[in-house]
């Protein structure tokens, strides 16, 4: 049909004004918002952040004041400069419109297409050009091959840090028949890590998860709260050091610069291909910033990985060898900020402000070998105490420093050194050559593989698999492990957890693996090891979930010690049983050190290997698929920058919100702007972008679709981060009701066959009407209901989680589910209820929902969501002294479980229930959609995730 100038009237956008997604049509747009980022009203939830108010304390001296471009203080209230990144004669530059620029972050970035892939979409392209030459114009496709799309990425000037290559060389006498490895060149690629961190540093995407100094954070009642690094002592001290060195820089920025390094394996059919790639991080962003794997981790070099065979790797000359220019490499890349840690230099900031910054190297995120590396240890020791292998949690072991080790190298033999003391007197680490730096106070803690992996997985979980064989012997220790493993992957369903099918004994693990297992194991070992283990390992858990809150007060500081001192106690177990000959285990001993580390760093899950090894996916995995095997490192190279470059491009064009909407309605709108006379143009389409095709259907649809339950699944995240402010739980319905269910009283109760539903409900009304009055005992024979019903199968919560995955604010959205029919059996989720106000599970509740709707009362015209629920009663007073969990059993009253409805305002949230298996083992048709059905009593599972473990807290 012909249309006028107003193409994009006919070509609708929409897109979510809170997140900028794109929906197919109003429809969709209206459910994802509906979805997604619903609004609680003021009756619902309170603000949180105003109910647990900060304060803090910035540090009197480099506080980061802003400065104009010649460094004297900005007046107060001054606005930041305005930058204008974009070519202002083609904000698309050097791609010549949004089509093109869209076309290859498409096919570059997103889908990750390959030259001949890149070559069909121009063809495809080019005979659409033809096809509209027939009709008028056809001026052809800005490229005509992928190496012209290439170059044209490669003229981007935004986020542009090219690699160089440094080569090093073996330098000293060499034998009459030297080895290849003292002969053979090796390549340093690197980045100009000064102009990596400026980058970083003028992100505007972090300008509200960014510190420019220093600071103390301090809850209501005056007690301290460690979050983020800038929030810790270590950065605190520096900041004292540098302004008594250098008076000069007062008013400064102080800018950590954290590292992270780790070798990571590409491929194994191809011979174990490795890769070493360096990572640098601002320590001024916040942890959700750098746990985002956008701009805030990136890679800025590959260290050179020496292959040699066994016999060469014994050979002290190349172990010495190895590691001198591992040490070398590191104290390049971090050359180019030696001046930078002297004398402040101009930066921008991501609020827009300059400021005057003076660098210092941050923490090194690494795990264990790779901190033997660092430290320049001897492999069983501790790198940042001198604690010997053998004994390695003896109290009042002394604290590393260069210092003290310079005074042991200097007085005492390197056979001594090595034997006593762990030191390696032959390697120097690379942070003696920089100012206010020691490799032995910068160590990390390190989550994932020292507690998560190593501690947890690693050690605990096989020292159970142990004992049963020590114990029992191998047939009935198989017997007893496989119903471990049945328990295991019988636990009930709940959002976001994983389901282990097979138990918890497949091959290649991972660290959400871990993390997964963690949730569920403590139930499913009880009643086959003694009650000490499972007391260790619950001290264990409740120790590990402390250090992974994303901020950790005074208290929990206090509880971690007493859980450390009690795992420590309480692991003598597995010696005395005859399971381990000892406990003297360096990731393990790592965790004595994570209480001073918290003071001096901040949370731990802001400094976990886990952020590096993420950011291997997109910065080694996926460059080295798109190259062809041959070389690899150099394609890999060229690909990264690439990435970086058309990245960095593409948040500032969404920036200027030039991003908006879909790119057909996005050229349309170019048009308009240039049109001047009206001329027509043809479009077949039908007016809106659903002939397009853009949008996911899934994700614009609610978390329950009418007669396609089993594809929402699928495609709808039951729990996950959502955008907002950090506000107290709150629960609503979904966006849409099921219309297969009747809507009167009556017949719902006959459809449902509930018949006691009927007095619970009008129980429920009578109670809302006249709050002052008991209900009657024959309800239902003296009161009617004429209002219409509304039954839906889901309910959505959303509340405060910044220690799991999360969003901005750190909010949290579950899916609660009671659906007849869901993957083809019935799910009925359990939730808390808001019982008083006393803390932890004595002022909380347990039910399971049966169903969820909505009606409104005729009698006063005001609308209720509510919930029909049968309750789990608490048993005893206190928790389980074994498992250190609540434990509840269903309410049932002479054999009928009686029924209650109660209102949405009052569920706090998803509640998750292990059952208590008892001593028989399971049979080998039980399924886990029977377990909130077989078992008469249940542990209230605390570690389902951080929400839960702090909501149980006494």
């Amino acid at each position: 049909m012909p249309v006028g100038p107003n193409l994009s009237s006919q070509l609708r956008s929409f897109t979510c004004p809170h997140c900028s997604k794109l929906c197919r049509d109003k429809r969709g747009l209206t459910r994802h918002i509906n979805t997604e980022h619903f609004s609680l009203s003021s009756d619902e939830s309170d603000n949180e952040s105003q109910a647990q108010k900060m304060s803090k304390d910035i540090h009197p001296f480099l506080n980061g004041i802003p400065v104009d471009d010649a460094g004297l203080p900005l007046p107060p209230q001054t606005k930041p400069p305005t930058w204008n990144e974009l070519d202002p004669s083609n904000e698309w530059a050097p791609f010549d419109d949004r089509l093109g620029f869209e076309f290859a972050y498409h096919h570059y970035v997103e889908a990750q297409s390959s030259s001949k892939k890149i070559h069909k979409g121009l063809d495809f392209w080019m005979a659409a050009k033809i096809q509209a030459l027939q009709k008028g114009d056809c001026d052809g496709v800005p490229w005509r091959s992928p190496k012209e799309l290439y170059d044209t990425i490669d003229e981007i000037q935004q986020g542009h840090a090219p690699f160089t290559t440094v080569r090093l060389k073996y330098s000293g006498p060499l034998p009459p028949d030297p080895p290849k490895w003292m002969t053979q060149e090796y390549e340093l690629c690197l980045r100009d890590t000064r102009q990596v961190l400026h980058q970083q540093l003028a992100t505007p995407q972090f300008a509200k998860e960014f510190d420019p100094a220093p600071y103390r954070q301090f809850q209501a009642d005056g007690k301290r709260v460690w979050s983020n690094l800038m929030s810790a002592e270590w950065a605190w001290r520096k900041a004292d050091e540098i302004s008594k060195e250098n008076r000069a820089a007062r008013g400064a920025m102080l800018v950590p610069v954290g590292g992270g390094l780790d070798k990571t394996t590409v491929s194994v059919a191809t011979g174990h291909q490795e890769y070493h790639p360096f990572y640098i991080t601002p320590g001024n962003i916040s942890n959700v910033a750098r746990r985002g794997h956008g701009n805030g981790v990136i890679p800025v070099a590959f260290l050179p990985i020496a292959k040699v065979n066994k016999r060469q790797r014994k050979r002290k000359e190349y172990q010495r060898f190895v590691r001198q220019m591992y040490h070398a490499c590191i104290q390049l890349i971090f050359e180019p900020l030696r001046s930078g840690m002297m004398e402040p230099e101009l930066v921008r900031c991501p609020d827009g402000y300059l400021r005057r910054a003076i660098y210092n190297i941050g923490p090194i995120i690494a795990d264990y070998p790779e901190q033997v590396w660092l430290s320049a240890i001897v492999q069983g020791w501790c790198p940042k105490c001198d604690a010997p292998p053998d004994d390695l949690d003896k109290p009042h072991a002394d604290r590393r420093t260069h210092e003290l080790t310079d005074a042991l190298i200097e007085s005492k033999d390197a056979g001594i050194l090595w034997d006593e003391y762990g030191i390696r007197s032959d390697v120097v680490p690379f942070t003696h050559s920089f100012p206010r730096a020691d490799i032995h106070e910068l160590m990390a803690p390190d989550l994932l593989h020292q507690v998560i992996k190593g501690t947890f997985k690693d050690h605990l979980v096989e020292w159970v698999m142990e004992y049963l064989w020590v114990e029992h012997g191998e047939t009935k220790a198989l017997e007893i492990i496989a119903d471990i493993d049945r328990r295991i992957s019988g636990v009930p369903i709940f959002p976001g957890l994983r389901r282990f099918e097979d138990g918890r004994d497949f091959a290649q693990w991972t660290g959400d693996d871990s993390k997964a297992l963690m949730k569920v194991y403590l139930a499913a070992i009880v009643g086959y090891v003694p009650d000490e283990m499972v007391q260790c390992l619950s001290a264990f858990l409740e120790l590990c979930y402390i250090f992974r809150r994303n901020a950790i007060t005074v208290d929990a500081l206090d509880q971690a010690k007493e859980h450390l001192s009690r795992f420590h106690e309480l692991r003598q177990i597995f010696v005395d049983t005859g399971t381990r000959a000892h406990t003297s285990l360096p990731r393990q001993h790592a965790l004595t050190h994570f209480i001073t580390s918290i003071i001096d760093f901040g949370s731990p899950n802001g400094l976990c290997s886990s952020i590096t090894e993420s950011r291997h996916i997109t910065a080694v995995k996926e460059p080295w698929r798109r190259s062809n095997r041959f070389n690899a490192l150099s394609q890999m190279l060229v690909t990264i920058n690439r990435l970086d470059k058309m990245n960095t491009l593409h948040r500032l064009l969404s920036l200027r919100g030039l991003l908006d909407g879909s790119v057909a309605y996005g050229m349309a709108l170019s048009f308009e702007h240039e049109s001047e006379e009206g001329e027509d143009w043809e479009i077949n389409q039908n007016g809106d972008l659903a002939g397009y095709g853009y949008g996911d259907d899934a994700e614009n649809g609610d978390a329950d679709t009418e007669g396609d339950d089993e594809a929402a699944f699928r495609t709808v995240s039951e729990v996950g981060p959502v955008q907002g402010p950090r506000l107290a739980s709150s629960v609503v319905l979904c966006a849409t009701h099921e219309r297969q269910y009747p809507r009167k009283l009556e017949e719902l109760v006959v459809y449902l066959e509930e018949p006691s539903f009927k007095d619970a409900f009008l129980e429920y009304v009578f109670s809302t009407r006249y709050p002052e009055q008991d209900p009657p005992p024959n309800i239902s024979e003296e009161m009617r209901f004429t209002g219409r019903i509304q039954v839906y199968h889901s309910a959505i919560a959303r509340f405060y989680a910044p220690s799991d995955a999360c969003g901005a604010g750190g909010m949290q959205r579950q899916t609660i589910r009671s659906n007849p029919n869901w993957r083809g059996h019935p799910r009925q989720d359990t939730i808390f209820v808001a019982l008083g106000d006393e803390p932890g599970m004595r002022g909380l509740m347990v039910a399971q929902v049966l169903l969820f709707f909505s009606f409104t009362d005729p009698f006063n015209g005001k609308t209720h969501s509510c919930a029909l629920v049968n309750w789990f009663e608490r048993i005893g007073g206190n928790p389980d002294p074994v498992t250190g969990m609540w434990m509840v059993e269903r309410e049932v009253i002479d054999g009928v479980r009686p029924l209650q409805v109660i209102h949405l305002g009052t569920v706090v949230r998803g509640a998750h229930l292990l059952p208590v298996f008892g001593d028989g083992r399971l049979p080998e048709w039980y399924d886990y959609t029977q377990a909130l059905k077989s078992f008469r009593k249940y542990y209230v599972n605390p570690y389902i995730d951080h929400h839960a473990h702090e909501l149980l807290a006494e």
